[in-house]
């Protein structure tokens, strides 16, 4: 539990939509110092008071920087100041594109961003699309946009879009300035070994090693699911383990998003990656 004497940290969840950030959640909730949760709107209200407080405004002459930073640091602490644990992770695709606030505001944080290869993210949400034909999904957005498996995933990588979004503002923070304070987590290796990559989880964040239950993690959220029209997008099962397949993408598509994970190479980033060492074989498709 918190109290007056006890300043809250934060913490920072992130990266690449269908790579384990709900399943890293649920895993870290087990620790009982620790708040973590699906994507929360902090940062959307974040950028809503700046946008009433920065230049163009009505406000921007009258509000300075100081003030500014008093009213977001605010924010989080009234979003969760009915939350009775010492550390929050807040989570949302958009705090890798915005690093430089994250370090003036909170100089400690960690940001994790959780990532997996393009191709088979891709070929995740291709799946969840093709589970539901009766459901037109708020994944994409004109009727034309959902036609094809081509559109559809096309669609998911424009820059604005639910994949090329986040996959660009990890981009930009994987390879800036303040780098040193990210962690890139493999979702394959986290499912496949979540007793090793924790450990190194909580080094990262210099926090002391708890011991987890990988068998009986579960985490869901039915209700927003059901809003965007895709069952189960954030459902996680008891048990952490991989389950191999084999990909419904057509061969030239999955491998034109497999030359989109960009993190395989760390050269010229000073961010941290906790990543297995992949061979061709295992990215392709069988």
């Amino acid at each position: 539990m918190t109290s007056p004497a006890t300043p809250r940290k934060y913490h920072f969840i992130s990266g690449l939509p269908r790579s384990g950030s709900t399943l890293l959640s649920g895993i870290l909730l087990q620790n009982p110092r620790f708040h973590a949760g699906m994507t929360s709107p902090v940062s959307a209200l974040c950028n809503a008071v700046l946008g009433q407080v920065s230049a163009g405004s009505e406000f921007g002459a009258v509000v300075g920087r100081d003030k500014r930073r008093q009213l977001l640091h605010g924010l989080f602490d009234s979003y969760y100041a009915d939350v009775g644990r010492e550390i929050v992770f807040d989570t949302s695709r958009t705090w890798c594109a915005r690093m430089p606030l994250v370090h003036d505001l909170f100089p400690q944080a960690k940001v994790i961003a959780c990532v997996r290869s393009v191709a088979w993210i891709m070929d995740s949400f291709e799946r969840l699309y093709r589970a539901n034909p009766y459901e037109h999904t708020r994944l994409f957005g004109a009727g034309g946009a959902r036609g094809t498996v081509v559109s559809r995933l096309e669609g998911l990588g424009q820059h604005d879009s639910t994949v090329g979004h986040p996959w660009a503002a990890l981009r930009e923070a994987f390879y800036g300035e303040h780098a040193r304070s990210l962690l890139l987590v493999d979702y394959e290796l986290l499912s496949r070994a979540p007793a090793k990559v924790m450990p190194l989880i909580y080094d990262f964040l210099g926090e002391p090693h708890f011991e987890h239950d990988f068998d009986n993690v579960e985490y869901d959220a039915e209700p927003f699911d059901a809003q965007l029209g895709v069952p189960g997008l954030h459902r996680v099962r008891a048990k952490v383990s991989h389950v191999p397949r084999q990909t419904i993408m057509p061969p030239d598509l999955f491998e034109r998003f497999d030359k989109m994970s960009f993190w395989r190479d760390t050269a010229g980033s000073a961010a941290n990656v906790i990543a297995p060492h992949t061979t061709p074989q295992e990215r392709k498709p069988a």
